[in-house]
């Protein structure tokens, strides 16, 4: 069984399914159950538990199987949650993001930005040249902007990624 209060899992299944989807996840009644039984249990919306079972569904985190009533004809989803990958899920995500801060490192370590005192946008040197060093905003004189304490931080946040 996944622990729920593990910071990582916990911040994960939020950049999934947000705060309420995760209140649902730690309401939801064992075994298979509906969607209206999960949103009596929990006291969420319905619709924000239909759309977090969707999201989990597609990440691999429930598993759903469908009954059809033989009177009415009507389908019932039952729901259960199966967290058994979610280690394959987050070593993904770990990639996809050290991925992401090493594109975002090159960029950041290969060109020069300047930016107007006034905070109004931040340019690479091509940009500033074809303003004349000029802010496009209001005007002022662009300044050089020293990215290094950035660069700092996207390098240990890349070497604390690779670390874990």
């Amino acid at each position: 069984m996944v622990d729920l209060k593990d910071r990582v899992i916990q911040g994960y299944i939020k950049s999934l399914v947000g705060e309420d989807g995760l209140k649902m996840i730690e309401g939801m009644p064992e075994g298979e159950v509906t969607d209206e039984q999960i949103a009596e249990k929990t006291g969420i919306l319905l619709n924000t538990v239909r759309r977090a079972l969707f999201i989990l569904y597609q990440n691999k985190l429930t598993v759903c199987r469908r009954e059809r009533d033989s009177n009415s004809g009507w389908l019932t989803y039952l729901w259960h949650l199966d967290f058994s990958g979610i280690e394959q899920q987050l070593s993904r995500e770990k990639r996809r993001l050290t991925r992401n801060l090493n594109t975002r490192l090159d960029f950041e370590e290969n060109n020069l930005f300047y930016v107007c005192p006034q905070g109004c946008v931040r340019l690479l040197f091509d940009e500033a040249t074809e303003t004349e060093f000029l802010c496009p905003m209001c005007g002022e004189d662009l300044t050089h902007y020293d990215n290094s304490n950035f660069v700092n931080v996207l390098k240990k946040r890349i070497e604390s990624l690779n670390t874990t």
